[in-house]
């Protein structure tokens, strides 16, 4: 037997053979070519009468995989149980995992009155009965040459895999061995030092010589604690950062979902909320709150609020002014957010007056593109700043620390442009009514913007929103 690193779970060698199992694929061999409906490519060709290229069998299993020719009595058994399933689930006429469970079910005992099922299940039973003749008369040799024999060419890092491999052998009772040849060249003993073994022999002129040692032994199991305590450092700290980017991850997908099971009024709620806190922004970027309110430069601020809004184009320095004058900044703050909530309102108002409903469906729109575009850029930038801050170490700062804080200043910015880039597409936007066009007024208006949504669309990645200073 060759044994690979992919130990198998749940399925046990049994010496001789599995009677059983080849007596199911004898069965299906047989049953299912005649029930399972036929693929398109198949049909085809069975149409045009080239059934050379068809799969007229594809169940059929290699030659040489039974141990022996069933009997004239089990073949005659198992053409009555394929005449029966035909008669009673029709000929082709099942999918292929419902064939495969009406065979599984057949092939064991669960009670049940259908005539097909029982003509199969004794089919199967004789089958099984002839090949376990067979597979009983090889296990009794297998048994007498000392059972199934396990050979490893290599030790793996872990343990467990290497226990998984001689754990094939001694199965249920039955005898067996394992027995491993390593070689100095192997990876595991270049971090034992197969070098330092290697030199040796050379020195002492022994060639092609076998060693074994219970201490060799010992050191390799040794040197395979030290590389599974070393993967698993590693897997502790991808989890830690794994934990990091997944927390920002379930703060983005419930924003998502919001926008998306919102109702109208939530989603107004939310445009309000998304127009406060951009005006917010907007104010702390231009205004230095250190310096005399003469010399704040409140004209810049009325360009970069006209710039997001053009229901706020009438903005003044003198208007601006004249609110600071009177409250300072938290005056001149509360004066803009009431005028960009009601700019808000105004553009709802007249867009919802052009058709009822497209507002909503506009607003959830700009929220789930702007959320998946800046949230792709996101992970592009997070992934650089995780390869990065691995050279902080040198500094004697931790780099998870270092990654936690710059993940999060990228995460807070992120909804920040998130906010902006919503409303400021919800101020500008500006739908017009299809006109019914002829023909040649079609191709002279193809790649023209309508101001539609799905015009909007095809601008999302040209159109730039304005910074919030400048």
């Amino acid at each position: 037997t060759i044994a690979t690193n992919m130990a198998g779970r749940g399925t046990d060698i049994l010496l001789g053979g599995n009677a059983e199992f080849m007596a199911r694929l004898r069965v299906r061999e047989a049953l299912l070519p005649k029930i399972v409906k036929p693929e398109d490519g198949d049909l085809a060709f069975e149409k045009k009468g080239n059934l050379g290229k068809a799969k007229e069998n594809k169940w059929k299993v290699k030659d040489g995989l039974y141990p022996c020719d069933i009997s004239s009595e089990a073949s005659a058994a198992l053409a009555n149980a394929v005449e029966k399933a035909i008669a009673n689930w029709g000929e082709r006429s099942l999918e292929i995992l419902e064939a495969e469970d009406r065979l599984s079910f057949a092939c064991e005992k669960g009670p049940t009155d259908d005539e097909a099922f029982l003509a199969i299940r004794d089919a199967f039973t004789k089958i099984e009965g002839e090949f376990e003749t067979f597979t009983k008369k090889e296990k009794e040799e297998v048994l007498q040459l000392g059972g199934l024999h396990v050979v490893g060419t290599e030790r793996h890092e872990s343990r467990r895999v290497d226990n998984q491999l001689r754990g094939r052998s001694g199965r249920q009772g039955d005898p067996g061995s394992t027995r491993y040849f390593l070689s100095l060249e192997d990876n595991l003993f270049r971090i034992f030092g197969g070098d330092k073994i290697q030199n040796m022999m050379s020195m002492f002129r022994v060639e092609d010589m076998p060693i074994e040692s219970g201490m060799l032994t010992a050191s390799l199991d040794s040197a395979q604690t030290k590389v599974e305590t070393y993967f698993y450092d590693i897997r502790k700290q991808l989890f830690d950062y794994d934990q990091v980017l997944n927390s920002q991850r379930e703060k983005v997908y419930f924003e998502r979902r919001k926008a998306l099971k919102s109702s109208d009024d939530k989603l107004k709620e939310v445009m309000l909320e998304y127009s406060e806190k951009t005006i917010d922004d907007i104010v702390k970027a231009n205004i230095d709150t250190s310096v005399p309110v003469a010399e704040w430069p409140l004209d810049g601020l009325a360009s970069k609020c006209a710039q997001y809004c053009k229901l706020m184009n009438d903005l003044t320095e003198d208007v601006l002014r004249a609110e600071a004058s009177k409250g300072g900044v938290e005056g001149l703050r509360n004066y803009l957010v009431k005028r960009g909530k009601d700019a808000y309102l105004q553009k709802r108002g007249e867009i919802e007056a052009l058709q009822p409903g497209l507002m909503t469906e506009a607003e959830r729109y700009f929220v789930l593109s702007q959320t998946d575009n800046l949230w792709k850029e996101h992970l592009q930038a997070i992934k650089f700043v995780q390869q990065a801050v691995g050279l902080r170490g040198y500094a004697q700062k931790d780099p998870l620390i270092e990654y936690k804080l710059e993940g999060y200043n990228l995460f807070v910015e992120m909804m920040a442009q998130i906010r902006r880039n919503v409303i400021y597409s919800v101020y500008q936007f500006e739908p017009k009514r299809k006109v019914e066009e002829g023909p040649e007024q079609q191709q002279q208006g193809q790649g023209g913007d309508d101001g539609s949504i799905g015009s909007r669309k095809k601008k999302d990645k040209e159109e730039q929103v304005p910074l919030i200073t400048g």
